[in-house]
């Protein structure tokens, strides 16, 4: 089939990524300067979340590292900034429809997130398949990223029946010194990477 063109004689398809660029950059000037949260999101080939329902949030395991976080660290169990973030995650998939349900779920959902320091997901091994390359990579000398900058929060769904990654959403909320401040700024970092999630 013979692409078509646009006025003045440009294929459409370069017309279309003109475009596509163009809204990216006017995304990073409003991040810059409008506190919007810019957000990427990865989905694994062939993934199906039609019989996603309910979900269960996985507790952090201990750092592989075995070093110690401080205590108000967002991914120490049990520090208030961690409830925080779990409670923003439940109800940021509560807002999109989905079920509590600890017991048998149909899909789990595993975060990473840090607030001084650069974050590395490899730190923390929660046991799915995909984790650190990711669904659309295969293991090995090609890995994906997993250091990002202050401020990240990834959110991993994972399939429950298959113990595999099929969804990956990442957020970046403004880093301050004010907790209460970097509270608001987290939780609406979590809302903008579920509102992305596509089950729903």
């Amino acid at each position: 089939m013979t692409q078509g063109t646009a006025r003045g004689g440009r294929p459409w398809g370069a017309v279309r990524l003109a475009a596509t660029l163009a809204a990216l950059a006017a995304s990073a000037t409003a991040w810059g300067c409008g506190g919007y949260v810019r957000v990427t999101t990865q989905v694994a080939p062939g993934a199906s979340f039609i019989e996603f329902r309910t979900f269960r949030i996985l507790t952090p395991p201990p750092r592989r590292d075995g070093r110690r976080a401080p205590p108000d660290d967002l991914m120490v169990i049990n520090s208030m900034t961690n409830q925080a973030l779990r409670t923003h995650i439940a109800d940021a998939f509560l807002a999109r429809g989905y079920a509590l349900d600890d017991a048998t779920p149909t899909f789990t959902v595993a975060y990473y997130a840090s607030s001084r320091e650069k974050l590395d997901i490899e730190l923390w091994d929660y046991g799915y398949r995909g984790r650190w390359w990711g669904p659309w990579r295969t293991p090995g000398p090609t890995q994906a990223t997993t250091y990002y900058t202050e401020g990240t929060v990834v959110i991993d769904v994972i399939d429950a029946r298959t113990n595999d990654l099929v969804w990956r959403g990442r957020g970046v909320a403004r880093t301050t010194d004010d907790p209460a401040e970097f509270q608001r700024n987290l939780r609406d970092a979590v809302q903008a990477v579920v509102k992305r999630f596509p089950g729903r």
